[in-house]
């Protein structure tokens, strides 16, 4: 009985990972729950998991709720999902380090559009503090999760 509830608190993981990371928004450090986009991002491309695309889209929908951002967060993983799906080129689950710079590319992108959108000062620099931040905690929370959910 006890081996049956940590297997499926095992399988769980990834998902409660985006639920706390979403759930803890704090205005400088976790502004809108932008943290949940690191399990999303692993779950989805470097270690997928089983029906969690759906659960993903509806997390960056809830981002972007939080962000005040019209669907950008859904509509940045979508694209990317679907060009990650299309190309044969890359493959993400054997990328060394966890793709963290594959991470730097999306996340980097993505927040470089938002920052430019308002282009000032302070926008940037929000842009860069939040880049800096969320990419130095893509290694220990990927680590986690791939210890947790791959260690069966």
């Amino acid at each position: 009985m006890k081996s049956k509830i940590i297997n499926f608190l095992r399988d769980a993981f990834p998902f409660i990972a985006v639920i706390v990371l979403w759930r803890l928004s704090v205005a400088f450090w976790n502004p809108a729950g932008i943290l949940a986009i690191i399990p999303i991002f692993y779950c989805s491309f470097v270690r997928p998991v089983p029906w969690f695309a759906p659960f993903a889209v509806l997390f960056c929908f809830l981002i972007d709720y939080r962000f005040d951002t019209l669907a950008y967060w859904t509509a940045m993983y979508c694209i990317f999902y679907a060009v990650n799906g299309f190309q044969s080129f890359f493959d993400l689950t054997r990328v060394d380090k966890n793709a963290l710079y594959v991470f730097m590319i999306f996340f980097g992108v993505s927040t470089s559009i938002l920052a430019f959108m308002e282009f000032n000062t302070s926008n940037i620099m929000r842009a860069a503090w939040l880049f800096a931040w969320v990419t130095t905690l893509y290694v220990p929370i990927t680590a986690l999760i791939k210890k947790v959910y791959d260690d069966r």
